[in-house]
């Protein structure tokens, strides 16, 4: 009941935005718009036809169209940033915290980023510009250069006063970098830490220098499962004479985390850019194009092996009927393995048990399914064909036994290996695991058909 109530509040709000929109009364549509969260704000806003969004262009300052930004996805803000007045965008980017401008700067064209670098404010266009240096999903193009740092000389009355000082342009300030007179990390004061220490203390003498850093060349994937480890809310990030580049903050961590997920669950589907909706349908036939083609060609494969036991088809009929069962048992089996391992070396868990752990154990696990799933068919086809076609059930039985045996080696050592020869493991995608244990399990198959054929007739 709060829940609907709480819905007819917010529909009564957003009835009230376009109303005021439609009126043209800043006033009203301020008071009523910027009472949402940004999140909120962020939703109504995409909705907007684009003259609509021109109108609140000139209704808001670019602070508050900055802090709407900041929840879109990185697809609508190109068009968005590019409708707008480009001395407004270039304004919007001057209060945008560092990492989301570099962000968007990274998915524009060149002749756009010049034009708004140039309208910006120097020193942020500067700090942006060091940025965009830094390969894509490394440490250094998620990292934000918007962090309180204090020197290890200061006395806490100094690096509190530093701190209230620098706290309103920070990203985060729970965390307090410290560094020497070079400019190099050498501890971490958490801000506890701070409250609860006496003014006339140094900040060497009540600062941690355990402190993990990554490198600006560290690629983000591992960034994510560091920061997920020792579930930090912020990661220095330093150079190779460890001075302090930036910090990377838990919540471009989540993002990275999110994009990692939909990368590889794309890899593992055949498709890129699936998280995409404003692809159309000839652009996402050309994404889908060349795997579907690859796979073509290994389905023809599958389809010249079985017409090569085409007599033996001809001999016992019924063969044909266990066909798509068997491969079927087979594909399923692989990407099941493959899944459970792509996902073991994403989390770190192959690492910490050992590859060939987990492939003798993925293995066994094939041998259990395949004894168990082969027992069942032979049963199966008794029940169904009579005792009289035991031996066709035994052929059927022991090739998905064997067939399921390899699919599942298959699955696990695939990822394995390129993993080992550092290709991203999820490129071993479900549809192609699944075809070539279809080529498999039809060898296995009709090569034992063949050799029995005698008891089968």
């Amino acid at each position: 009941m709060q829940q609907n109530h709480k819905s007819l509040e917010y529909e009564a709000i957003i009835a009230k935005i376009y109303q005021a929109l439609e009126e043209d009364s800043i006033d009203r549509f301020r008071s009523e718009f910027l009472e949402l969260h940004p999140y909120d704000q962020a939703n109504i806003f995409l909705n907007l036809l684009k003259e609509t969004r021109l109108q609140i262009y000139t209704y808001l300052s670019p602070d508050e169209m900055a802090e709407i930004i900041e929840h879109f996805e990185l697809e609508d803000v190109s068009e968005i940033i590019t409708e707008m007045n480009p001395r407004f965008a270039a304004q919007i980017f001057d209060e945008l915290s560092t990492d989301d401008a570099v962000d968007i700067m990274n998915i524009l064209e060149r002749n756009q980023i010049a034009s708004y670098l140039t309208l910006m404010n120097r020193e942020e266009a500067k700090e942006i510009k060091n940025l965009l240096h830094y390969e894509e999903r490394t440490a250094g193009s998620i990292m934000t250069t918007e962090y309180v740092v204090v020197n290890q000389n200061m006395t806490i009355r100094q690096a509190m006063l530093h701190l209230r000082d620098e706290a309103p342009d920070a990203e985060t300030i729970y965390y307090v970098f410290v560094i020497d007179d070079d400019k190099r990390l050498v501890g971490v004061i958490s801000l506890r830490d701070l409250i609860i220490s006496e003014e006339d203390w140094v900040v060497s003498d009540v600062m941690s220098e355990r402190v993990v850093y990554a490198s600006a060349g560290d690629d983000q994937e591992s960034i994510a499962k560091l920061m997920r480890d020792y579930d930090f809310l912020a990661l220095p990030v330093v150079d190779f004479k460890k001075h302090l580049l930036g910090i990377i903050t838990v919540d471009d961590i989540l993002d990275v985390m999110d994009e990692e997920a939909s990368d590889d669950y794309s890899k593992l589907a055949a498709v890129t850019d699936m998280d995409r909706n404003d692809l159309s349908a000839i652009d996402a036939a050309k994404k889908r194009l060349p795997w579907l083609i690859i796979l073509l060609f290994l389905g023809m494969i599958t389809a010249t092996l079985i017409g090569q036991f085409e007599e033996t088809i001809a001999e016992v009929a019924l063969l044909a009927v266990f066909i798509p069962l068997i491969a079927g048992m087979a594909g399923n089996t692989g990407t099941q393995a493959l899944a459970v391992t792509v996902r073991g070396i994403a989390t770190g868990d192959v690492m910490s048990e050992g590859a060939m752990k987990r492939l003798m154990r993925e293995t066994l696990t094939g041998l259990i399914t395949g004894v168990i799933c082969g027992v069942t068919i032979i049963l199966i086809v008794i029940a169904w064909q009579g005792i009289d076609q035991l031996f066709l059930g035994v052929v059927v039985g022991v090739s998905i036994m064997a067939s399921l045996i390899v699919a599942t080696i298959a699955g696990s050592f695939l990822p394995l290996l390129m993993h080992k020869l550092n290709i991203d493991p999820a490129v071993a995608s479900g549809p192609f695991i699944t075809t070539i244990n279809d080529i498999i399990s039809v060898i296995i198959y009709f090569g034992l058909a063949t050799t029995f054929m005698e008891y089968l007739t």
